[in-house]
């Protein structure tokens, strides 16, 4: 066989060569590489400057004690001029000449100082102003030796002075100020990463089932109930506030007196667990009756009024015992502000908790109703039953998706962002229930994963230090913000890495569970959250790890912990306190690295 022409492939690697080096010498032009300006003098001694200060970090310091010596100096020689008094046993200096004109150059001794000490060597005129001639170092011997140039200064009658300031360390060593500061604000990033942490990963996990294709990918419905479930979602979220509203409003009568209210909140669970008791049937009971089991589903709605205002009354019980904790707690009163804190965001969330749960609920139920319909109807019958449903549906969800658009651009204009996408809507749903066998059981879940998908992707393009000076907006500089940013940025990483880990789960388990006839959230409480928790676990205690180091640049844009810190200091080229806050930094990041190696060792 004749082999291929060698010219040729040395021809399209010597191409392939000359296109890398077009395309990388085009790179070092676009990026300005250049070694010119490090030859620069000033920009090396700066550049050492820097690297000595980041080897030497203010985090301890001594008490200092410090030693003041002068030694007069007469500028022009005068008659008049007093020698010079010497105790040999302490610090004296010496000066040669000890007379001299302006801009003369004289030289200073100095003999009986605190060995290897360094300070100031400064001129002193009547004024008392002080001008640093140079800096001295003592040897072993406590000895120093400087020439230095007298200042240009009218001549003046009487002596002048020569000072010099040394200092040494007595007692032992300490934090400094900036090592106290050090330390409270790597104590603060730590935190601010464990809450981001812990809020990020409670909103990912029930994210990360719904992206994840494996377990969505068979999630089918008929196109009745999927349109009924969109039509009910509003209506659900809408009942689940008036809901809320009304409770809240009850909460606000009762809560005016603390007995009551304390009464309440003992009364209400009472009363939701008794009434759940009877409503829910024992296993070996008999069918019941229509009227036993509308009775029973009343039980089971004053239960859940009965909880709703029990959690409302327990969130203002706990504001007020929390406050009023706070200061008789003295140094734990971080506790009762704790407590407090709990009780408020409980009570601010929980008007969406409640609409997300009117909308899951009566969802669900119109989405059972649709199924039946499906079954129960006739081909016709079901196209025509579709194609309402199926405009209804697609009408009431592009007018949402509308008056949001228009909510963020302010449009103003009805027929734009709310007639014509409900008209569009409308057209397009009747033709997806043309295209769509009537019986044909329609892939939600795929379409669900997709949204999600796009949904996280967004999110994680966005970095955490953008989402800092949005969020230092609403709740001002510090490190709450942080922990919003760092949580929203931690639910879209956590969620896309949680949902790979379902998917490559091994479908062996999943199978067996199918096999049983188990529901769909029996499969996942079985066969997958078993083959999950010690990635999940993994990952966590990860990105644990990455929310400490991104807090120390969300605080460059006001997020708190010690970023903010190390951004001031570097500001302020006081680069001895930012290498305390790096220094600080590194050491955490390992122990935390250090630490999460060994949970995972034992977890995982």
């Amino acid at each position: 066989m004749k082999p291929k022409a060698s010219w040729k492939r040395s021809l399209r690697l010597g191409l392939a060569v000359l296109a890398g080096m077009i395309v990388y010498a085009y790179g070092f032009q676009v990026t300005q590489v250049s070694l010119d300006k490090t030859r620069e003098p000033r920009r090396q001694e700066s550049f050492v400057r820097i690297l000595r200060a980041l080897a030497h970090p203010d985090i301890f310091e001594y008490e200092k004690e410090e030693f003041i010596v002068q030694a007069p100096i007469y500028v022009p020689c005068q008659d008049n001029m007093e020698p010079l008094e010497v105790k040999e046993n302490e610090p004296y200096m010496t000066i040669t000449p000890p007379c001299a004109n302006p801009e003369e150059v004289v030289q200073v001794e100095g003999f009986n100082f605190e060995p290897n000490t360094q300070g100031p060597l400064n001129f002193i005129p009547p004024s008392g102003v002080t001008l640093q001639l140079t800096r001295i170092t003592t040897d072993e011997h406590g000895r120093f030796t400087a020439s230095v140039k007298l200042p240009k200064r009218q001549p003046v009658e009487g002596a002048q002075h020569i000072r010099v300031i040394t200092r040494r360390n007595i007692g032992t060593p300490h934090l400094s100020e900036n090592g106290l500061e050090t330390w409270r604000k790597i104590v603060e990033t730590v935190f601010l990463a464990l809450l981001a942490t812990t809020f990020g990963t409670i909103l990912a996990i029930p994210i990360s089932f719904f992206a994840a294709r494996n377990i969505m990918k068979d999630v089918k419905s008929p196109l009745s109930s999927i349109a009924l479930s969109v039509i009910a979602w509003p209506a659900g979220i809408l009942l689940g506030v008036v809901v809320a509203q009304r409770i809240s409003q009850v909460t606000y009568l009762l809560t005016q007196n603390m007995p009551v209210n304390i009464a309440g909140l003992v009364v209400a669970p009472l009363v939701s667990w008794r009434m759940t008791r009877w409503a829910i049937p024992q296993a070996d009971e008999a069918l019941p009756s229509t009227a036993k089991r509308i009775a029973r589903m009343l039980a089971l709605g004053i239960a859940a009024l009965c909880g709703i205002l029990s959690v409302y009354l327990f969130t203002n019980v706990a504001v007020r015992v929390g406050n009023s904790l706070a200061e008789p707690l003295g140094p734990f009163g971080f506790l009762g502000v704790f407590v407090a804190n709990l009780g408020d965001i409980l009570n601010t969330i929980l008007t969406a908790i409640l609409a997300l749960i009117g909308g899951g609920l009566v969802s669900g139920w119109m989405g059972r109703l649709g199924q039946s319909m499906t079954a129960r109807l006739s081909k016709a019958s079901l196209l025509w039953a579709n194609v309402v449903l199926g405009a209804l549906a697609g009408a009431i969800l592009t007018s949402l998706i509308g008056l949001s658009i228009n909510w963020l651009y302010e449009f103003g204009e009805p027929v734009e962002v709310l007639w014509l996408p409900s008209l569009l809507g409308a057209l397009g749903g009747i033709v997806l229930v043309l295209r769509t066998k009537n019986k044909e059981a329609v892939p939600i879940g795929l379409s669900i994963y997709y949204v999600v998908r796009t949904v996280l992707n967004a999110l994680r393009s966005i970095e955490a230090f953008i989402m800092a000076i949005i969020f230092v907006v609403l709740v001002s500089t510090g490190p709450f913000a942080g922990v919003l940013a760092l949580s929203l940025h931690t639910v879209a990483a956590l969620a896309k890495l949680y949902s790979e880990q379902v998917e490559s789960i091994l479908p062996g388990p999943l199978e067996a569970i199918n096999a049983t006839g188990a529901t769909r959230m029996q499969t996942i409480v079985y066969a997958v959250i078993p083959q999950i928790i010690p990635p999940y676990i993994s990952f966590t205690m990860y990105r644990w790890d990455i929310n400490v180091r991104m807090s120390t640049i969300i605080g460059f844009a006001g997020g708190g912990g010690i970023g903010l810190l190390l951004q001031q200091n570097i500001n302020l080229l006081n680069y001895r306190a930012a290498s305390a806050q790096m220094l600080a930094i590194t050491i955490v990041v390992a122990l935390m690295d250090y630490i999460s190696s060994a949970l995972r060792e034992r977890v995982v």
